[in-house]
């Protein structure tokens, strides 16, 4: 048990990376090292799924993202991105560690303007500059951790028995639900809110956020689980969120139409 309790320290004590938004994270996997996952990954994606024909689609989609892209803090503007857009016609979209930015063309058809899929671009960029990811990964290590101490405290106790075989599946589906799944809504959140910024940094029209989820909301109108085990906030939520988050967004909007950042990107 010193053992684990040595290692529980360390896992607190590495917890010292904060994200866009002020929030403490618990960060144990190096950068470079995800971003090495996010190459690895996208280019299986690659492999596995079909690369869309369609120029103008990736011509538009690419304009989007380097319009947010460059408006990116230096360190991250500077950086080598890649924008594929997938022949697919489910409505999502992603962005690895790594610089790889993936978009379905399904999405073209609920992003009805180029300030509703960069509200979507700026989202999933916001979850990579927020390492998310990592944060994602060393969420999964410490609560590994903590199932294997809680499996040796209960050998102590009902050794093989089938009262640990329930007790240790209750931990685990309240390590899901109570840990994982809202540490992930809370990702989605912070990404809608730093996305929303760096999509009005570009110039995009941050009040478009709202239709854009508004047509998501009815789009999957029957096909969402309740929120509590979701890892997305219920649209209602995150739509009233987003309009607490506009005004700031404006305000960066016109600062970069001050600074001449006027997006023309047309599909």
């Amino acid at each position: 048990m010193k053992r684990f309790s040595l290692l529980a320290i360390i896992l607190i004590l590495a917890a010292c990376a904060t994200s866009p938004t002020g929030r403490n994270q618990l960060i144990l996997v190096g950068d470079e090292q995800m971003q090495k996952m996010g190459i690895s990954s996208f280019q299986q994606i690659k492999s596995d799924k079909k690369i869309s024909n369609n120029l103008a689609q990736q011509e538009y989609v690419a304009c989007v993202a380097e319009n947010i892209i460059e408006a990116l803090p230096e360190q991250w503007a500077n950086r080598s991105w890649e924008v594929v857009v997938f022949d697919d016609d489910s409505a999502n979209a992603f962005a690895l560690p790594g610089g790889k930015i993936g978009v379905h063309s399904g999405l073209l058809t609920i992003a009805e303007t180029p300030s509703q899929l960069a509200a979507v671009i700026g989202h999933e960029i916001a979850h990579v500059l927020a390492r998310h990811g990592a944060e994602r990964v060393s969420l999964q290590v410490a609560a590994q951790t903590g199932m294997q101490v809680a499996d040796i405290m209960a050998r102590q106790h009902v050794e093989g028995s089938t009262e640990q075989q329930i007790l240790m599946a209750g931990l685990g589906i309240g390590t899901q639900v109570g840990v994982l799944l809202p540490f992930s809504r809370t990702h989605e959140s912070e990404a809608d809110q730093y996305g929303l910024n760096l999509m009005a940094r570009a110039g995009f029209d941050p009040a478009e956020s709202i239709q854009l989820w508004q047509n998501m909301d009815k789009a999957s109108k029957g096909q969402r689980p309740p929120e509590f085990l979701s890892t997305h906030p219920e649209p209602e939520n995150r739509i009233e969120a987003l309009r607490r988050y506009l005004p700031e967004a404006q305000q960066l909007q016109q600062q970069a139409i001050n600074q001449g950042r006027r997006p023309n990107c047309r599909l």
